[in-house]
């Protein structure tokens, strides 16, 4: 292979289907291993906060930063349109690989981290429109939401890596750094793929609606006639219509829950319902694998009756049900798990179905306006998402002070309650100057006998030897003045915040509700039939005038035509 094929990658043919498909699944591994470089540390966020010595305000606090200048950077992906896709995937992967694999485990302190992973949300809010650009490009309509389908695998399948890898080696391998440098050798063997193997469509091909691979000579012959760089003339402007930004928009206000629920569905799990971090992945993978199973068939089934926007619609009303339910469970802890997992199906159902067919009318409404434009739409939708990212990120922060204060010192004060549980059960039960005498290690008899009748007087002590028990173990082994102070400042506030978790995560689903509702009436203004029967209408027409256009350029018409 010549070093100049490694960088002109384009076609000058629409490939056959076992190359076409080839190139389809590489840009939906380029996918999944970009979205595992951006959830890893998600796996040891309690380790990395743990290690530099920081708040869980401040950690999400990367992740607000990093979307925002993610958001823009998205802006700038809007250049593949000129520039071409693939050049800017393998070049993106092979520079968040690097980040992964040596910059991050490499941080000193929390500011060089910070730094880098911001780094890596702003390669990344530029790869990851390319990648959606590519999967149009090599999939004609009429396939379009299947090959959707398995490009929105990609943020689940990178979270399922996640959990896979950290659960197998965490125990082997403790330190967080670990976990970036197998995830940056994943990132460079592909990104190794990727440079050897995706190629893209040349601009005079991508700038045209196909819908079905019996375009191919058609587009091929209409190549002939297309200037791109007119073709792309006012891109930005043709995008900034109503029907782009809100389903953009509405999108993006509908996967509000998803997103939180990719950081902090363990959380929620362990301070809500007191399961441990082990029992809250098992059930969060319901939700994961549910969607994972929808995304292809639902891609499948519009396809196969040709509408999107019916498909849409009955995803959101059941994730919106869904939703409605989990949000009331939160204030009900006595919840069953086989609850909760039905709950976590049924919507990961639902955002399956809306998700996949939502990605393929978005790319068609966009090609409605202009075909050439495409990576410009993606680029627009890019934006709005990750600046509705942000904005939730700094929400939940804001609507959520119990989880800061949980994730901050909960586990703290949990550790030195069970430490300590015998003796701060006997000085619970004991006068305040009592409490105070025998915490500081008081061994005064009279203090002692004191003690022993409050503790019988208060029914915790079973009798007089029980309670003598209990009291000189207080005095042997007395709680250190440090612990004693960090249970006095933060134990009052940590109960507090246990008290108020649950309210406060039902407030927050509620409002990832109101999102999900939101989206339903917007799938209106996309382009694409709601009737099956008038979708095969118009594939009928196209097909007609495909075969006159052919006859008019003096082209044969194939008589076996393969879908």
């Amino acid at each position: 292979m010549s070093l100049n094929r490694l960088w002109h990658r384009q076609l000058n043919h629409y490939p056959s289907g076992p190359k076409r498909y080839s190139y389809l699944a590489i840009t939906v591994l380029c996918t999944v291993v970009l979205y595992y470089e951006l959830y890893v540390q998600g796996a040891v966020a309690t380790t990395i906060i743990g290690t530099f010595g920081v708040s869980f305000g401040e950690f999400v606090a990367i992740a607000v930063i990093g979307n925002l200048l993610g958001a823009f950077t998205s802006l700038a992906a809007g250049l593949a349109d000129r520039w071409g896709r693939a050049n800017l995937v393998v070049a993106g992967l092979l520079i968040t690989a690097l980040l992964v694999l040596f910059g991050l485990p490499a941080a000193s302190n929390f500011g060089m981290y910070g730094c880098l992973f911001v780094l890596l949300c702003v390669v990344e809010g530029v790869v990851l429109v390319a990648t959606p650009a590519l999967i149009r490009d090599f999939s004609p309509q009429l396939g379009r939401a299947s090959a959707m389908g398995y490009w929105t695998l990609g943020p689940v399948l990178g979270s399922i890596l996640v959990t896979t890898v950290s659960s197998r080696t965490a125990a082997s391998h403790p330190d967080w750094q670990f976990q970036f440098r197998v995830c940056g050798i994943i990132g460079l063997a592909v990104a190794v793929i990727a440079l050897l193997g995706l190629r893209e469509l040349e601009p005079r091909l991508r700038d045209q609606i196909i819908v079905s691979v019996r375009d191919k000579e058609l587009i091929e012959a209409r190549a002939r006639q297309i200037d791109p760089a007119r073709a792309v003339r006012g891109h930005w402007r043709q995008m900034l219509r109503l029907d782009i930004l809100a389903s953009a928009g509405a999108i993006s206000v509908y996967l509000i829950f998803y997103y939180i629920a990719v950081g902090f569905f363990v959380v929620y799990f362990v301070t809500v319902f007191g399961y441990s971090e082990a029992r809250a992945n098992a059930l969060a993978k319901w939700f994961w694998i549910s969607i994972a199973i929808t995304l292809p068939l639902s891609g499948a089934i519009s396809d196969r009756i040709r509408v999107r926007k019916p498909l849409m619609v009955v995803g959101g009303v059941l994730s919106a049900g869904a939703v409605a339910e989990f949000a009331g469970l939160a204030t009900r802890p006595d919840t069953t798990y086989h609850h909760l997992a039905v709950v976590l199906v049924v919507l990961g159902v639902g955002t399956g179905l809306a998700y996949c067919t939502w990605m393929a009318g978005f790319t068609e409404t966009v090609e409605r306006h202009n075909p050439a434009a495409t990576a410009t739409g993606l680029a627009l939708w890019a934006w709005i998402n990750r600046l509705v990212v942000t904005a939730a990120l700094a929400g939940f922060g804001l609507m959520l002070p119990a989880v800061s204060t949980l994730a901050d010192q909960g586990h703290e004060v949990s550790r030195l309650a069970t430490t300590y549980r015998s003796q701060l059960t006997t000085l619970d039960h004991l006068a305040p100057a009592t409490r105070a005498a025998l915490a500081g290690g008081a061994s005064d008899p009279r203090t002692h006998d004191d003690a022993v009748t409050q503790l019988l007087a208060s029914g915790t002590a079973a009798d007089e030897p029980d309670a003598r028990a209990r009291i000189r173990q207080l005095a042997e082994h007395p709680i250190p003045p440090g612990d004693q102070q960090f249970l006095r400042v933060h134990g009052p506030v940590v109960a507090e915040a246990e008290r108020r978790n649950p309210e406060q995560w039902q407030r927050w689903w509620l409002v990832c509700l109101a999102g999900q509702l939101v989206f339903i009436p917007l799938t209106l203004v996309m382009s694409g039939r709601w009737s099956p029967k008038r979708a095969r209408q118009d594939e009928t027409r196209h097909r007609a005038e495909v075969v006159r256009e052919l006859a008019e350029l003096a082209l044969p018409v194939a008589v076996q035509e393969r879908k």
